[in-house]
């Protein structure tokens, strides 16, 4: 399968960039097509689940989300920790940097989840998930960077408490839920581990 660019253009560009692109490209069923697109460049993030295995609980933040604005619950959504790469950092550097401007906690260990497209049908960004192993006792408090309009609780939840949140439809984020999701089916496993070192 091969597809080619034929045009690219600049729509807007300002915090985020937004191009339209022309392209061709072959069909499965043999043949080609060409279409028009808007492509939202958004930048690649990272995104931290926060769990303290030895004590069984999730550290969660809450802040207030734009895309949010028209959501029957509010705009103050429960989410993971995350952030923005910047040129020349690696997604552990990024995860490290925004778990201390999120949550003003260290992390002891990342694990990898899984890395995936947030929305590929017209969005570049692509989302690092990690899993950071925390000492919970440490997380508490309201942070952010004013500068960039962060005002940000931190909440420190047992493991069946964000279960119940989870299955009760109070988180409606994405990238947390498939975090949760993978602690669900990975939270044996670390504690297990979290005993053993």
């Amino acid at each position: 399968m091969k597809w080619e660019l034929i045009n690219r253009k600049s729509l807007f560009s300002g915090f985020f960039k937004v191009d339209q692109y022309q392209i061709r490209h072959d069909l499965f069923a043999g043949g080609e097509t060409e279409i028009t697109r808007e492509l939202f460049h958004r930048g690649d993030a990272v995104a931290v689940l926060l769990y303290d295995p030895a004590k069984d609980r999730v550290v969660m933040i809450e802040q207030f989300r734009v895309g949010a604005i028209d959501d029957e619950q509010g705009p103050w959504l429960l989410e993971i920790v995350a952030g923005v790469v910047e040129e020349g950092e690696s997604p552990n550097d990024v995860a490290r940097r925004e778990c201390a401007e999120e949550a003003g906690i260290e992390v002891h260990a990342f694990e990898t989840i899984h890395t995936f497209y947030s929305s590929p049908g017209g969005c570049s960004e692509k989302i690092f998930l990690l899993c950071g192993l925390v000492d919970s006792d440490k997380a508490n408090g309201i942070h952010g960077l004013p500068e960039e309009g962060e005002d940000i609780k931190v909440s420190v939840l047992e493991y069946d408490e964000i279960v119940n949140l989870l299955g009760a439809d109070h988180i409606s984020s994405a990238i947390p839920i498939i975090a949760l999701q993978w602690l669900q089916l990975n939270r044996e496993r670390l504690r297990i581990e979290s005993f053993v070192m």
